[in-house]
């Protein structure tokens, strides 16, 4: 080979080279990303939640019947809570199976 196309295939290799460090570097951060979007759902979800809930017992104030619609709202609470936590879970597999190279 003449020297032209040595330097051709080196610097083709050099590339590739670029190329498979920038696309580990983005496989680096792809589960970070995913996993701090998760947090942010599952986070967002719960505030949504108490909100929800805050505006019921208002309501229920207002109307009179506070003990049975706060015993409620506590309920829906809870079941808020624990649907966010399956979500945290949902998301901590999510972002396990990336960082495992399964999704």
């Amino acid at each position: 080979m003449d020297e032209k196309r040595i330097q051709q295939v080196l610097e083709i290799e050099k590339q590739a080279q670029e190329l498979r460090a920038s696309a580990e570097r983005e496989a680096q951060r792809m589960p970070v990303t995913a996993e701090q979007e998760a947090q942010s759902l599952v986070e967002k979800a719960r505030n949504d939640a108490r909100a929800e809930a805050r505006q019921i017992i208002e309501k229920a104030r207002a109307a009179g019947e506070s003990a049975q619609v706060i015993t409620e709202t506590e309920e829906k609470n809870r079941q808020l809570d624990s649907i966010a936590g399956m979500n945290m879970d949902k998301a901590i597999s999510f972002v396990m199976d990336r960082i495992l190279g399964r999704g």
